[in-house]
């Protein structure tokens, strides 16, 4: 049987004369930071000061010895970052030029010093380019001629920290006769059959070419044989009637344990290949219809509105990132409604953790080839390690169930064709030849079982413009350079696969990561942890739109950001939803963040969710109440994206400003599963928007199942009264900007109540005393540690809210009133 030594302890950092100790899998970075021999570059400006590191050539060192009986000896990296030149006692082992791939070099019977001598990135990309020639980028920097994380280099939410190490697992692999090199499961659901085919290739030693080898796979009482006299090998498995994986909220994410044994012709096992699949069929319907182009994801035969969020790398140094963070965010995203999460493709191939834990959770998972915002030369050294590195990473992810889309690229065929990048090319190639030739060949001939797009977004085909929002998918950022976010009501796309609202991380975040500076909008660290241009500008402008801007209060403005970007997504998502099945989906941008920044991240890096995180949960619901615009009034869309009817009694009120009800109606609402009622408010209730005194409340109960008879409107209006809207659902229609309403100064109670048996959970209680618009705990200003059960709430008068705090001992009532902020603009 093949024997494995893991290579994670040894290594030494060579810093000029000296060994620093070096962690393996790690990088420069975190090991030059342990040693004390650079600043934290997430601290204040201290990015700066680390700039030099990654424009050096770095050696890791240790010895190596092995004694190992078997024929053959392999060095196995399952991530080297990223132009290495190995050696063994002084000798050559191999070069590598890709972070995103594994490398084998046979080392069988060699021993002494192990040397993997990274080059500067920088020097890399500046010889592969005077081999390709120039080409666009949209940033700076020469992402586009190294197979490196492009957000290494920097982005608009991320720092300039150019990365070299051994940053993934680095083992010995010794064994005899034949090893297991590739698995391919294809799986598959037929009638109520499940289906796997498993596609076997090994490799063999000298000594074992020309023996049969024996090939076993067993899967759920399911078990097949295949006999191998060369080296490749075909095993069928059927599972009758298998439970089907869903996408969360649609059902439950059974996983079934495959095995793999490969033995030699006398029965002796060699080697064995493990993992975990599920049944499930998967399709992307993108047919044209009256509306354009479709494109819409179909698991098991149900279309699915997609509710979903970009993810970045969680780390800008990913060797940090654990499976147990992994799980902890990806459980964020989950309690978040959320189902979808598209893995961009500026960052990495995620660790197997991520797509394990997606698997676990439901979150299905959009997969970026990675290639980001730049034009790529399609000329070799480039083209055979797009080729690997995508053969690589296609094998590695399509035993799980959670993958249900590989895409080609992000925002490069739109560069093309609005970014000055066609007359600036001349004719040189631009990486059109992967996105719409190499990469669907690979896919088609390994994972023929998942649906593959060019691009992101992607109209599809050249008939159409790219970003055209009624075919395929579609990047919205018009609005957040430079307009209001009720203009994203202006179009319902296919579907939406980017847009987002920017806001400054949670305050202790910010005290973190900027310790002793006082903070405002255009300190020293508040501007160098904005990366984005003219982000400040665009944030100012856009709460000017809503709200007099609070000169020189730091604490008002961060709570303004923080409100205006979760309405932002949240009117977004709201239009588009009640849309369906026209629109197919929303991806915000973005679910976190790599270092500490102001971003569209809806999860700070320090692992704090912003208000989006809460409204996330509101709007991605199964059920969602919204009141939208329309030209002739209002309409209240009733979205049902659950699996059983909804019946219910929505209790609409037209209310004055200072707390008096003008009118009240109660409309009954019948939605089907998985659909969306939409239906005009009658015009008694509609909000006079010339006098700036008037709004609406529409509140149903989330869970109801009542006919609209006259008891389930009098039990609708009993909880309106008592203020359903808290648990719940609410929505609510101003018809004018907050700085032209005539609101009232917000008056409200406050308790704080201890949780029998829970030391460190308290409950907050708000009574509302008149119409408290947008009410936030911000739990942070309580303890760092604390975490509240609810973001933004919007109480009228004689309305109570209870508000779970976790992770604050001890609290009292003044704590509290000073880390409550409220829409006020009296």
């Amino acid at each position: 049987m093949k024997d494995v030594t893991q290579l994670d302890e040894g290594w030494s950092l060579r810093h000029g004369q000296e060994l620093l100790e070096a962690t393996v899998p790690g990088c420069v970075h975190t090991d030059l930071l342990t040693a004390g021999v650079i600043p934290d570059p997430f601290i204040g400006l201290h990015e700066n000061e680390v700039a030099w590191v990654g424009r050096r050539a770095w050696t890791y060192v240790r010895e190596l010895g092995h004694d190992s009986a078997h024929e053959r000896t392999d060095l196995v990296f399952d991530g080297l970052d990223t132009a290495a030149y190995v050696t063994l006692d002084g000798r050559p082992v191999g070069t590598t030029r890709n972070m995103h791939r594994r490398h084998r070099f046979d080392v069988t019977g060699r021993t002494g010093r192990l040397e993997v001598r990274f080059a500067s990135a920088y020097d890399e990309a500046a010889a592969v380019r005077a081999v390709t020639g120039e080409r666009p980028n949209v940033y700076p920097e020469p992402s586009q001629y190294i197979r490196k994380m492009a957000s290494s280099f920097g982005w608009d939410w991320g720092p300039t920290l150019v990365t070299a190490g051994i940053w993934r697992p680095v083992r010995l692999e010794h064994w005899s006769t034949a090893r297991i090199a590739h698995v391919r499961p294809l799986v598959t659901v037929d009638e109520g059959t499940g289906r796997v085919e498993v596609r076997l290739e090994a490799e063999r030693t000298p000594q074992g070419r020309g023996r049969t080898l024996r090939a076993e796979a067993r899967l759920a009482g399911a078990h097949a044989e295949a006999v191998l006299t060369g080296d490749e090998a075909v095993l069928r498995l059927e599972v009758p009637g298998p439970r089907l994986w869903w996408p969360r909220g649609y059902g439950e994410q059974p996983l079934y344990d495959l095995h793999l044994t490969l033995s030699d012709d006398e029965g002796r096992p060699l080697d064995t290949w493990h993992r975990r699949v599920g049944f499930r069929t998967v399709g992307l319907d993108r047919a044209a219809d009256e509306h354009g182009t479709g494109f819409t994801l179909v698991v098991n035969g149900v279309r699915i509105f997609a509710r979903g969020v970009n993810w970045i790398p969680d780390d800008a140094f990913p060797s940090r990132i654990t499976p147990e963070r992994y799980r902890t965010r990806l459980t964020q995203a989950a309690e978040a409604n959320i189902d979808l999460v598209r893995v961009w493709g500026g960052g990495i191939y995620e660790d197997d953790a991520f797509y394990d834990a997606c698997d676990e959770l439901g979150l299905m998972v959009w997969q970026d080839f990675l290639f980001a915002c730049s034009a790529y030369p399609e000329e070799q050294p480039l083209r055979g390690e797009v080729e690997a590195e995508a053969r690589d990473n296609v094998v590695r992810l399509m035993p799980h169930p959670s993958l249900v889309l590989w895409n080609g690229n992000n925002e490069n065929l739109w560069g093309f064709r609005d970014w000055d990048w066609e007359p600036a090319l001349a004719g040189d190639s631009w990486g059109e030849g992967y996105y719409l030739g190499l990469l669907p060949r690979i896919v088609a001939e390994l994972d023929p079982t998942r649906p593959y797009t060019a691009g992101s977004p992607w109209s599809g085909s050249w008939d159409h413009h790219p970003n055209d929002p009624a075919h395929g998918t579609h990047h919205s950022w018009e609005v957040w350079n430079r307009k209001d976010y009720a203009e994203y009501r202006d179009s319902v796309p296919r579907f939406v696969a980017e847009f987002g609202w920017q806001a400054p991380p949670a305050l202790a975040t910010l005290r973190r990561a900027l310790p002793g500076e006082e903070l405002a909008l255009d300190s020293p660290g508040m501007l160098h942890h904005q990366k984005a241009e003219d982000g400040n500008g665009k944030l100012n402008r856009g709460v000017g739109r809503h709200f007099p801007l609070p000169e020189g209060d730091f604490d008002r403005w961060h709570y303004l950001t923080q409100l205006v970007q979760a309405r932002a997504v949240a009117a977004g998502i709201e239009h588009w939803r009640s849309h369906w099945p026209v629109c197919a989906g929303t991806i915000v941008w973005q679910l976190n963040d790599c270092w500490p920044v102001t971003s569209w991240a809806a999860i700070d890096s320090d692992g704090r969710p912003k208000p989006l995180h809460h409204e996330l949960r509101r709007v991605y619901a199964d059920r969602l109440l919204t009141l939208q615009p329309a030209t002739d009034g209002l309409v209240l869309a009733a979205v049902n994206q659950a699996a059983e009817p909804w019946r219910t009694a929505v209790t609409l009120r037209r209310w004055g400003a200072e707390g008096t009800l003008i009118h009240e109606s109660v409309l009954g609402i019948a939605a089907e599963p998985r659909s969306v009622v939409r239906l005009p408010v009658p015009h008694d209730l509609l909000p006079d928007g010339r006098s700036g005194k008037e709004f609406l409340v529409a509140d149903a109960d989330a869970d109801a199942d009542a006919d609209a008879d006259a008891d389930a409107r009098a039990r609708a209006r009993a909880r309106a009264r008592v203020g359903a809207g808290a648990d719940g659902l609410r929505a609510v229609h101003f018809p004018v900007a907050d700085k032209d309403f005539a609101y009232p100064r917000p008056v409200y109670d406050v308790g704080v109540e201890p949780v029998t048996g829970q030391r460190d959970r308290v409950d907050v209680v708000v009574s509302a005393r008149t119409l408290v618009r947008d009410l936030l705990l911000q739990t942070d200003r309580l303890g760092p540690a604390a975490v509240g059960d609810r973001g933004l709430l919007t109480l009228l008068p004689g309305e109570q809210v209870r508000i779970r705090v976790t992770g604050c001992a001890t609290v009292d009532v003044e704590d509290v009133r000073s880390a409550l902020y409220c829409v006020d603009t009296a």
